[in-house]
């Protein structure tokens, strides 16, 4: 590899800020690095958001590389300068003031796109996304003063975290989700009532299998208007039902795109000169929303930039909610069907519930809430196709008892509690779960 070939970042997001730390790694003298990032700031941790909603963390606790990280580094970073235009032909990257960088390598980050609900109302004044540091200082300026009230559509990962952060700010909170269950992608009904139950008692109130009609005000938002009538008076509206891949800027360069940037294994896209990483990406028809995916994605693409070989062939994920006090951990496909086995412990009046669902003798999906300590256990063995019919009776209770095998007196004892469970839907000859626990 010849040195010194220009490479063009164009975002500023985890996914970039990972790949580049990787690449100073391997090949520290390979690349004249350009960073446009479109918002007037450096390389920060948005995982951690809600935590700067919530008043537990500042944004310098947030930061992953400040301003000397880059500048020890020689790379030049345009900071609030948002790319307009990809010339291909002449290979430069413009920015909407004009301000251009020529490239060897191009990496595109350009993340995701909050999604907005087309309802009337939904562009006034008060009516916000959650994205970014600017949708946290805008949610921050609304709490302020007392008898604030917000409307959070959604009850996903973020609609939820926006929900607890503005609740600890002082207002009071409303969540309007259009699902029978909160975060229904990643909770079965039983793990999403004990996580709504949760809410509830925090005093927030949870609207499930409700529809937004409207969002009403005259010159600024005053609440929302559901399907079925009801009204929910509100100085702030904060929309969090989904994203989608920012991909306008690659599709204006006559670049492969589907729902996403599409790349392949190399997380290159058909331009070879010109990479993708991140939530902007489309590989193999998946696109990513969480972190773990995408920095597996960012050492595929240093490695690549350095010479090497490695290729990304796609990621098992897992969810946390990160709400204080609460414990919650989802993983894999625990959809009920009849190739599927379930286990399932649920102790309600302790606030704990644990779904394990098999599928040839092997872990397929993960439920646990209120006790999660096992998860990393369980994912591990789900990653990697782990058998566990040797110790598929106790597997339920964790790496503790599932591997003391032979078994001991005592965790026989347990043992001997715990009914065979059928498939998925019909967990034991009387329906009854494998390990109930308590009156669930």
């Amino acid at each position: 590899m010849s040195k010194c070939q220009r490479l063009v970042v164009i975002g500023n997001g985890m996914a970039p800020g990972r790949a580049l730390e990787r690449l100073f790694d391997v090949a520290p003298h390979d690349y004249n690095i350009t960073v446009f990032n479109a918002e007037p700031r450096v390389n920060y941790d948005r995982i951690m958001l809600s935590a700067v909603l919530a008043g537990e963390k500042s944004f310098d606790d947030i930061i992953i590389h400040d301003q000397d990280w880059y500048r020890a580094r020689g790379v030049m970073l345009y900071q609030g300068k948002p790319v307009a235009r990809i010339d291909r032909e002449a290979r430069m990257v413009i920015a909407a003031d004009g301000t251009s960088a020529r490239y060897d390598k191009l990496i595109i980050a350009t993340g995701s796109t909050p999604f907005i609900i087309p309802v009337p109302g939904h562009d006034l004044p008060g009516v916000i996304t959650y994205r970014d540091l600017d949708d946290v200082e805008r949610m921050v300026a609304a709490a302020s003063g007392d008898g604030r009230r917000a409307v959070v559509i959604g009850g996903g990962l973020l609609g939820l975290e926006a929900a607890a952060g503005l609740a600890m700010r002082g207002m009071a909170v409303s969540v309007v989700h259009l699902m029978d269950t909160l975060m229904e992608r990643q909770l079965d009904p039983a793990a999403g009532e004990l996580l709504k139950n949760e809410f509830v008692r925090r005093g927030i109130r949870v609207l499930t299998g409700a529809n937004t009609a409207e969002i009403y005000g005259d010159g600024r938002v005053a609440g929302v208007a559901l399907t079925d009538g009801r009204r929910i008076d509100a100085e702030l509206v904060v929309m969090a039902v989904g994203i989608r891949p920012s991909v306008a800027l690659a599709q204006d360069a006559g670049l492969e795109v589907g729902r996403g940037v599409v790349v392949g294994d190399t997380m290159e896209t058909s331009d070879p000169t010109i990479f993708a990483v991140g939530e902007c990406v489309e590989h193999r028809g998946v696109c990513y929303g969480l972190v773990a995916p995408l920095y597996e994605m960012a050492e595929v693409l240093a490695d690549q930039l350095a010479g090497g070989r490695r290729e990304f062939t796609g990621a098992v994920t897992s969810t946390k909610l990160k709400v204080t006090g609460i414990d919650l951990f989802s993983a894999g496909d625990f959809a009920a069907g009849v190739d599927r086995e379930d286990i399932v412990l649920s102790d309600v009046s302790a606030g704990v519930y644990k779904r394990l669902v098999l599928k040839d003798g092997r872990i397929h999906g993960v439920v646990l809430y209120g006790d999660t300590a096992d998860g990393a256990w369980y994912f591990k063995m789900m990653r990697e196709g782990t058998a566990v019919d040797e110790h598929r009776d106790m597997l339920v209770f964790g790496p503790q008892f599932a591997e003391a095998i032979p078994l001991d007196p005592t965790v026989a004892a347990v043992a001997s509690l715990v009914k065979p469970a059928g498939r998925s839907g019909q967990p034991g000859n009387d329906n009854t779960p494998i390990a109930r626990v308590g009156a669930a």
